[in-house]
């Protein structure tokens, strides 16, 4: 077997062994399993994000678990039946004060609460624009969350990705459209791992260290089937240099092994395309004569006219970039589309090389995420190739893709193992909910000033100029 990816102090932080793991597709799910979790809590609930609003239904469609359904009555009530059980929360300062304009009461104010178990607080503790985007759920140190998907608004939508549904509201009862997202469940030492992350999160935001958990029960989702048992997990950062914090650039790390250790196919999906650096690694492979096929998967559109004016800016510039260095024909860059072909919206953050290595996090395809905002991402690899690791991230990618396509999971598997993975695609895509291609006229009218831009999407510390716009481009 080739050389590893995985390697703790270069490529990620650690590598603990979790007894049970499994991907979460779309926050219908997410948000019930995170619900039933946080239910069997005992001792502590640490919730770590770039936002939260406690407004939000676990279920709107169904209420199938024991508590009240919003998050704000729910961490209000969960205490008074745990007897022995403090939540801390810690959401992203700038967050914090951008929930005013949504019509949210920010959790800092809702210490009204009154319980002194429930703790509340904002994440102040980085670079002035930077944003603190990790999304973690640590449950007892038995079991945690860590992904892409924030429990806030305009998340949450199940996998059909419908073009109305009537659960898709905000608190206000704006509708909203459809949302893609990705995350993953882990227990046993990895779940204690991301507890001394949580932690440690905590203390560098409020000074205050809080000890570990002793886990003195087994934890698990009701009804979330795992994928793999005992397997190895790595964690991988990226965290600003700060005070005295050095920075920490795992995670940038890990894309550049990932990108040069692809011997057949890369699988992506990011919320945006707009690393130079990652985009040049991605076109040096596609210049090889036997290099690997190269699938992204994009929103459509960024959110936002600042957001679009910079973001897809840039991702028009490096789409070029790829189109000019595919000589061989083996890039395609896609966006997934309802039934009635409007845009679904790619939250999600996933890497899948080969049948060997998934990665699942908070980082996207942009400069900030290698340096600039706090980041974690969960990655295993496969001893061998097509071993049990490497068969659950191929699972995963086709079940994205059949998401994406609106085809059967079998009917994807089957293709691929008969053709490529691009060719699969370009088979099975039809109309209505499918996946459409980004082409030069799809993106032709997106070139902007602020492309690439490194005011506006830094890598490391901006000077003042650019802080106050790069504030609205932190998502």
């Amino acid at each position: 077997m080739a050389q590893r990816v995985l390697e703790p102090g270069t490529t990620c932080w650690r590598t603990e062994r979790a007894d049970h793991l499994t991907s979460i597709v779309d926050a219908a799910d997410y948000f019930r399993h995170a619900k039933s979790a946080m239910l069997q809590a005992r001792k502590r609930i640490i919730l770590i994000g770039w936002d939260f609003d406690t407004r939000i239904a676990f279920e709107p469609d169904r209420r199938t678990l024991e508590g009240p359904n919003r998050l704000g009555a729910f961490l209000k009530w969960l205490p008074k039946h745990r007897p022995d059980l403090d939540i801390y929360l810690l959401k992203w300062n700038i967050g914090a004060i951008s929930a005013l304009g949504r019509g949210m009461t920010p959790v800092f104010v809702h210490n009204w609460f009154s319980n002194p178990r429930l703790h509340f607080e904002i994440d102040g503790a980085h670079p002035v624009s930077a944003a603190h985007h990790q999304k973690i759920i640590v449950v007892d140190d038995a079991l945690a969350f860590c992904g892409g998907i924030d429990m806030t608004v305009d998340r949450w939508d199940t996998s059909e990705h419908a073009d109305r549904s009537r659960y898709r509201r905000e608190p206000t009862g704006r509708r909203y459209g459809p949302w893609h997202d990705v995350t993953t469940a882990v227990d046993g030492q990895a779940a204690r791992a991301l507890g001394d992350q949580a932690r440690a999160r905590w203390l560098a935001a409020t000074g205050e260290e809080l000890e570990p958990v002793e886990p003195a029960h087994t934890i698990w989702p009701d009804g979330l089937e795992p994928t793999l048992h005992d397997v190895d997990v790595s964690i991988a950062r990226t965290l600003p240099e700060y005070g005295d914090q050095k920075g920490v650039h795992e995670i940038e790390a890990l894309y550049h092994a990932v990108i040069a250790g692809a011997r057949h196919s890369l699988y992506l999906e990011s919320q945006y395309l707009a690393s130079r650096s990652i985009a040049e690694a991605l076109a040096e492979r596609l210049r090889e004569p036997d290099g690997p096929e190269i699938v992204l998967v994009l929103p459509r559109n960024a959110e936002g006219w600042l957001e679009q004016k910079a973001m897809d800016g840039a991702r028009r510039t490096l789409l070029h970039t790829l189109w000019e260095a595919d000589i061989h024909g083996r890039f395609g860059a896609y966006y997934p589309v309802t039934a009635g072909e409007r845009p679904i919206y790619v939250h999600a953050k996933v890497v899948v090389m080969d049948d060997t290595l998934l990665r699942i996090g908070s980082s996207n395809l942009n400069n900030r995420s290698m340096g600039f905002d706090s980041e974690c991402d969960l990655a295993i690899e496969a001893v061998e190739p097509g071993d049990d690791i490497g068969r659950a991230a191929v699972d995963l990618r086709n079940k994205l893709i059949a998401e994406h396509l609106d085809v059967p999971f079998d009917k994807v598997a089957q293709e691929i193992t008969n053709t490529s993975l691009i060719s699969t695609i370009e088979r099975l895509r039809g109309p209505g909910r499918s996946l459409q291609p980004f082409r030069r006229d799809t993106v032709a009218d997106e070139d902007s000033v602020l492309a690439e831009n490194a005011l506006m999407d830094p890598e490391r510390a901006p000077d003042t100029f650019g802080r106050r716009l790069g504030q609205l481009l932190s998502r």
